[in-house]
């Protein structure tokens, strides 16, 4: 028996040897190795390679204040907590993430809270107001639930949940999760970027004036050097010709900027097509292209005087140019009874109601494309139809569309204040999900194919290129996409955030929907395919929750107290069964 015991003592002290050896081990490994494995179905513990790549990247501390602290709804506090968990998977690859989390009402009085609501909001942050259930009914609390994030002598505000008119609280909370990856390398991103890409406004064509563009140039800036060209005929105006040697008649030539964008022309590119011809070679060496074009001349300008106007088609001169990328744009206005109110007086006193404008659809983005995925809704001005075209090596994808209850009406179009009064007849509005946005990606064959004379065609400061390197765009029917409203002031306008509407107040996802675009025709690393990430909200049914809720409660409370009752027995007799043998 002695001798047994110390067997027995010798082998489990080796196997404690070793699992402490194994242990050590293990750490070491893991100090110089790094893996975690993820076995949610969504992979939600996994965080992207382009995320991966510019945390790793990091040359200095990004520090996250995030105001998501304190007493909140479920919804918000797994808000909080998957924050929370998303800046430590960011730590587990850079040193360089720090973070606090800060309930601006600790310990405040109301003087102090209404001026800590006030800095938070001079920081860029937007407030939320929470409705809280209690058992009197119903309080109020002012959150911002988002961060400020400072790099070196850099700061930015960032907004953690969403706003996305239309959609429930449990949908808008979820796509605020969902985006919480994309969200929080995308404000690294625009701290950290060194050198910036640049992208172009075209002019010339009587594209939108500067005012009414100062708010996604504003935004665009974050991300790349904007800058207004106007070609006018010039080789030099998109692209950079270098000469080989002094004499040598070769040049080397390459592309200006990353991207274009074309911002509603209303008037026709020449006819001489000098400036098509710029830009079809600025297409063929890779370049992007935003379009948002207006495929019929209609705007309210023309009702300000008269209670109706007839709007015909815009002859831009593009046609050709569309139809061979891919894309066609219908010479139709689409109306849709999900759209716009448009303040309307309705008596001698100047009395204002808001009331829909068919004219002015609002488009909720279905699409699970990485561009428009989970955006908040999309408001437009005399939007009409587009087409795909098939065209060989060309992918298209239907961006936007509108409602199920739209209708398209074709050139020409009588536009009439008398719909304003007119209730909709459901039957009639039977065209449902008109595309009106649309990505074109592969290798474009030139329009000037076989057009272009062979000694222009082979002048070597011209470098007619046939086919397209892969390269993308984006051809928008509405040109109002991209335009600000403005604020009447005595300092004369003032340009509004684009997206906002200063007549409902509501701020729509315009100017998310051109960054994303811009991104994505820009942006190599792939950093804008985090937004295609799922994260499945599993909710309880929340009627059943109501009905079954005692039910639940009892069983809840009653059967863990049961089964340690029955594990007590069972051991009882067990115990009392063997030693009863044993005597």
């Amino acid at each position: 028996m002695t001798e047994n015991r110390k067997n027995i003592r010798r082998n489990s002290f080796v196997q404690l040897t070793i699992g402490l050896a194994i242990l050590l081990l293990v750490n070491i490994i893991g100090s110089f190795a790094f893996y975690r494995l993820d076995l949610t179905a969504e992979k939600r513990y996994t965080l992207s390679p382009s995320t991966r790549k510019m945390l790793k990247e990091l040359k200095d501390v990004v520090y996250f204040k995030v105001y998501l602290e304190g007493e909140f709804p479920a919804g918000f506090k797994r808000l909080r907590n998957e924050t929370r968990e998303m800046l430590n998977q960011f730590r587990a690859y850079s040193d360089n993430i720090q973070y606090e989390f800060i309930d601006p009402t600790a310990g405040k009085d109301k003087k102090e809270m209404e001026a800590m609501y006030n800095q938070l909001a001079q920081s860029g942050l937007n407030a939320t107001d929470l409705r809280v259930k209690e058992k009197d009914g119903e309080s109020s609390k002012m959150i911002f639930p988002g961060a400020v994030v400072s790099y070196r002598d850099k700061e930015m505000p960032l907004d953690l949940l969403l706003t996305q008119v239309g959609r429930p609280p449990e949908e808008v909370l979820n796509n605020s999760v969902q985006g919480l990856e994309f969200g929080l390398i995308n404000v690294i991103r625009k701290l950290t970027i060194a050198q910036k890409p640049k992208v172009a406004f075209i002019e010339g064509q009587g594209e939108l004036a500067a005012e009414y563009t100062a708010s996604i140039e504003t935004a665009l800036k974050e991300y790349y050097t904007v800058e207004h060209v106007r070609i006018n005929g010039q080789l030099s105006a998109l692209t950079e010709h270098t000469q080989r040697g002094k004499d040598s008649t070769s040049f080397t030539i390459k592309n200006k900027y990353s991207a274009i964008i074309i911002a509603k022309p209303d008037s026709a590119f020449a006819k001489d097509e000098r400036d098509k011809f710029i830009i079809d070679q600025f297409v063929m060496r890779g370049g992007k292209v935003l379009w948002l074009v207006d495929a019929v001349n209609a705007s309210m300008d023309s009702l300000a005087t008269k209670e109706r106007s007839v709007s015909i088609s815009n002859d831009l001169n593009l046609d050709d140019m569309f139809f061979n990328y891919g894309v066609r744009l219908n010479s139709n206005l689409v109306v849709d009874m999900n759209s716009l109110p448009i303040p309307v007086v309705i008596d001698a006193k100047g009395n204002q109601k808001l009331i829909p404008w068919i004219f002015f659809p609002v488009l909720i983005p279905t699409s699970t494309h990485p561009i428009v995925r989970n955006l908040n809704a999309i408001k437009t001005e005399f939007v009409g139809s587009l087409d795909t075209i098939e065209t060989p090596g060309i992918k298209k994808t239907i961006l936007l569309s509108t409602s199920r209850y739209s209708r398209v009406l074709n050139t020409p179009v009588t536009v009439s204040l008398s719909f304003l009064y007119q209730r909709p007849d459901v039957t009639q509005f039977n065209q449902p999900y008109q595309a009106v946005a649309a990505l074109l990606e592969g290798e474009f064959t030139s329009l000037f194919l076989n057009r272009v004379p062979p000694e222009i065609a082979q002048a070597p400061q011209v470098g007619f290129l046939e086919k397209s390197a892969k390269t993308a765009m984006i051809v928008v029917s509405d040109g109002d996409v991209i335009k600000n409203q403005l604020q009447p002031g005595t300092k004369g306008p003032t340009p509004l955030p684009l997206g906002y509407d200063r007549y409902t107040g509501q701020q729509f996802g315009n100017k998310d929907f051109i960054l994303n675009a811009m991104n994505y025709l820009c942006d190599d690393s792939g950093l804008l395919l985090v937004r295609s990430r799922e994260v499945k909200l599993r909710t309880l049914d929340a009627a059943r929750v109501d009905d079954e809720r005692m039910k639940w409660q009892l069983i809840n409370t009653i059967v863990p107290i049961l089964l340690v009752l029955i594990f007590a027995l069972v051991q009882g007799y067990l115990r009392r069964r063997r030693y009863s043998g044993e005597r």
